[in-house]
C-alpha cells in the first residue's frame, strides 16, 4: 500500500496511486517541475511574531468604527486621494461648458484646444489618483482583513471547551469565512466607493447651484425627496433581507460541515439520498432569502431610474425655456445636464452600496456577538505561574453541570497522590471524563474546588497548567502534517533521535518503521490516511512525548487491539514512573493495573479502592469482575 510521497520529495509518487485508501494528493510527475519553478519564485516570508495571551487586550464592543481606528492615519491618505479623482472625473461638463460659450460660440478655436486639452490632462490625472487609490485602498483592507482574522481565531483559541459543544462547527466556520469576506467587501467596495460617490455627490451639488439656483431648486426640491422616500423604503426593506441571508447561508455551512464531517456514517446508513433531500431544504431557504433581496432590487432600480429620468426631461425643458429667454447659455445649459447624469448616478451607487453596507453590518453583529462572548474558564487576571508539580489531585466537594439544575457530579471528594494511577470506571454516562475534564480545568466546578499540589487550578495561569498535563482522549485527533508534526505537537523542538527513544519507550517504534516515510509520512485531514489503532497509538506518543507531570487516559486504548494495547500496558511501568496518571477505563484489563479504583455512579463516587479491595466489597465494580469471569471462563487476576 502506497501512503504518499516518499521521504525526500514534496510532491508525491506515481500519477494516481492510491494512499490510505484516499485518491492521489500529490503532485503529478509532469507537473513536478511546473510546480518546484512557482515554489521557487513565491517571495520569502519571515516568520510570524505572534504574542497569544489568554486574556484579550481590547475588550471594547467590536463596530465598524472599532473595525477601522487602527487605520486611521492611513484612511486620510485614502481620503485624499478620492478628493483628487473625484475632481479631476468632475471637471469634463463645466471644460465644456467652457469650451461651448467661450469657444463654440465664439468661433475661438484657441479656447476649445485649451478646453479639450485640459479634458484630457483631467482625464490622465484622474487615472492616475483612481489607481493609486486602488492600490493603496487595496493593501489597506487586506492589512485589516489580516489582523482581523487573526483576531477572530485568537479569540476562538480563547473560548472553552463548552462553547464548541454549543455551537455547530458550520456557524463558527461562517464567522471565518463569509462574515470576513463581507466585511472585505464593505471596506475596498463600499465604504471606498462611499467616500468617492459622496464627494462627487457633495461637488456636484454646489456646482449645480453655482450654475442657475432655479434649476438646482427644481432638481433638490421635487427630485430629490422622491428618491429620498423610495431609499429609506429600500433601507428597511433590504436590512430584513440581508440579515435573512445572513442566517441562510450558516445554515448552509453548518449542514454542509456535518454532512463532510459524518459521510462514513451517512454512506454506511444509506442515508446520502436524504442528506441531499435535507440540504436540498436549508438551500432552498437561501434561495427564498436571496430572491427576496433581489425583489427589493428590483423594485427599487427601475423606479430610481424612472425618477431620474423625468427629473432630466423636466431640467431640459425648463433649461430650454431659459437658454431661450436669454437667461441661461447653451454651454451652462450642457454642463447642467451633464452634471445632472452625473447627480443621479452617485444617489443609485450609495443605494446600491446600502447592500454591501448592509451585508458587512450583519457581519460586523455576527462577529461583535462571538468576539463578546467570554470563556467559561477564564484566567484570573491575578493568576500565578504554578510550579513543576509533584502530581497530588484533590477535588473537594465538587459539583458540576452543564445546565443550571442539572448536575452531572454531586459532592464529589477524591485525593489521588503524587505519582499513583488511578483508574475511573463506571457505566457509560455517570460522570468519568467529566472528573478527568475537570483536573485538566477544561471546566470549573460549579461549586467545590479542584487542587493540585494544593494549588487551586483557577488561581494559576491556564500555560503553566497545561503544559505539565498530558492528555490522550477518547476520540484521538490528528492533524494535517507528518507523523513527526503530530508526535512533536507539544515539543516542537524535540529532536529525531528523541522522538524514536519515545517511540520505542512507548513501544509504538515498529509502527513508525512500518510508515513508507517514517516519521515524514503524511498524516492527512484527521488522520484519515491511518487506522483508528494507528491513530490513537500516535495520540497516545503525543502525550508521552510532552514528558508530563499528569497523564489523563480517557480510554486512550479503546480502539487498540489486543497485542498493541498489551505492548502499551508494559510500557505504562516505565512511562508512568513518577508520573500521576488518571485513566478513564472501560477495560477491566485497564483499571486493573492502577493503584486504586474509583467507581462514579449518578455523579459522584461510590466505591474506592484497590482492584482486590473492590472484589471484596460486593458491589458494582464486583459484579463487573464476575461478569467478566462468567464470560471468560478464568478468574480475574491483577
Amino acid at each position: 500500500m502506497s501512503w504518499g510521497p516518499p521521504a525526500g520529495n514534496p510532491f508525491g509518487g506515481g500519477a494516481g496511486a492510491p494512499q490510505g485508501g484516499l485518491p492521489f494528493a500529490g503532485v503529478p510527475p509532469e507537473l513536478a517541475e511546473r510546480a518546484r519553478r512557482v515554489l521557487d519564485a513565491e517571495p520569502e516570508h519571515p516568520a510570524p511574531d505572534v504574542a497569544f495571551s489568554h486574556h484579550e487586550s481590547d475588550r471594547s464592543p467590536f463596530t465598524l468604527r472599532s473595525f477601522l481606528r487602527p487605520v486611521r492615519g492611513p484612511a486620510l491618505v485614502a481620503l485624499l486621494l478620492v478628493v483628487v479623482e473625484t475632481a479631476t472625473l468632475q471637471a469634463g461638463p463645466l471644460l465644456t461648458q467652457i469650451g461651448i460659450d467661450r469657444g463654440i460660440s465664439n468661433g475661438d478655436l484657441r479656447v476649445v484646444l485649451i478646453a479639450a486639452g485640459a479634458f484630457l490632462a483631467a482625464i490622465g490625472l484622474n487615472v492616475v489618483a483612481s489607481g493609486a487609490r486602488i492600490s493603496y485602498t487595496g493593501h489597506l483592507g487586506e492589512r485589516l482583513m489580516e489582523m482581523l482574522r487573526i483576531r477572530v481565531f485568537a479569540h476562538l483559541q480563547r473560548l472553552s471547551l463548552d462553547y464548541y459543544t454549543g455551537e455547530r462547527s458550520g456557524r463558527v466556520m461562517t464567522r471565518m469565512t463569509s462574515d470576513i469576506d463581507a466585511l472585505t467587501a464593505l471596506f475596498q467596495d463600499g465604504l471606498v466607493n462611499l467616500a468617492v460617490q459622496g464627494f462627487t455627490l457633495v461637488i456636484i451639488t454646489a456646482v449645480l447651484v453655482w450654475m442657475s439656483p432655479m434649476l438646482a431648486l427644481i432638481t433638490i426640491g421635487v427630485v430629490v425627496p422622491i428618491m429620498l422616500a423610495l431609499t429609506l423604503w429600500f433601507r428597511s426593506a433590504s436590512e430584513r433581507g440581508y440579515a435573512e441571508v445572513r442566517d441562510r447561508i450558516a445554515e448552509v455551512l453548518t449542514d454542509l460541515a456535518e454532512s463532510l464531517a459524518g459521510i462514513r456514517v451517512i454512506a454506511a446508513h444509506n442515508r446520502r439520498r436524504r442528506s441531499v433531500e435535507v440540504h436540498e431544504d436549508i438551500v432552498d431557504s437561501h434561495l427564498h432569502a436571496n430572491l427576496y433581496t433581489a425583489r427589493v432590487g428590483a423594485i427599487y432600480g427601475p423606479a430610481s431610474d424612472g425618477v431620474g429620468i423625468v427629473g432630466q426631461a423636466v431640467v431640459l425643458g425648463v433649461g430650454a425655456w431659459m437658454v431661450l429667454g436669454d437667461r441661461l447659455t447653451l454651454g451652462e445649459l450642457s454642463a447642467f445636464v451633464l452634471y445632472l447624469t452625473a447627480f443621479f448616478a452617485p444617489v443609485q451607487q450609495l443605494v446600491q452600496l446600502y447592500n454591501t453596507y448592509q451585508s458587512g453590518q450583519a457581519a460586523v453583529t455576527k462577529l461583535r456577538d462571538l468576539l463578546a462572548t467570554d470563556p467559561s474558564v477564564p484566567e484570573d487576571p491575578d493568576a500565578v505561574t504554578m510550579p513543576l508539580i509533584d502530581g497530588a489531585i484533590s477535588l473537594r466537594d465538587v459539583t458540576f453541570a452543564f445546565e443550571p439544575g442539572r448536575d452531572v457530579l454531586h459532592s464529589v471528594d477524591l485525593d489521588i497522590a503524587p505519582g499513583e494511577t488511578f483508574a475511573l470506571v463506571g457505566p457509560t454516562g455517570a460522570g468519568k471524563s467529566t472528573i478527568a475534564k475537570l483536573m485538566a480545568r477544561f471546566y470549573d466546578p460549579s461549586s467545590g474546588t479542584v487542587t493540585i499540589d494544593g494549588h487551586d487550578l483557577r488561581s494559576v495561569t491556564l500555560t503553566s497548567l497545561r503544559s505539565q498535563l498530558g492528555l490522550v482522549p477518547q476520540e484521538p485527533f490528528l492533524f494535517h502534517g507528518t507523523v513527526r508534526d503530530n508526535l512533536t505537537f507539544a515539543a516542537p523542538d524535540t529532536s529525531d533521535e528523541d522522538i524514536m527513544a519515545a517511540c520505542r519507550e512507548l513501544g509504538i517504534d515498529d509502527l513508525v518503521a512500518r510508515l513508507p516515510a517514517g516519521l515524514d509520512t503524511p498524516v492527512f485531514e484527521r488522520g484519515s490516511s491511518l487506522s483508528a489503532g494507528e491513530r490513537q497509538l500516535l495520540a497516545l506518543g503525543r502525550a508521552f512525548m510532552a514528558r508530563p507531570r499528569v497523564l489523563i487516559l480517557d480510554e486512550a486504548t479503546s480502539n487498540i487491539d489486543l497485542a498493541a494495547e498489551r505492548r502499551i500496558e508494559r510500557a505504562f511501568d516505565t512511562l508512568l514512573a513518577n508520573r500521576t496518571a488518571v485513566i478513564v477505563a472501560h477495560r477491566l484489563a485497564t483499571a486493573m493495573r492502577a493503584d486504586r479504583i474509583g467507581v462514579v455512579e449518578h455523579g459522584t463516587i461510590t466505591e474506592l479502592g484497590t482492584h482486590d479491595e473492590l472484589v471484596a466489597l460486593g458491589g458494582y465494580y464486583a459484579s463487573v469482575v464476575a461478569r467478566w469471569e462468567s464470560h471468560a471462563g478464568e478468574q480475574v487476576t491483577p
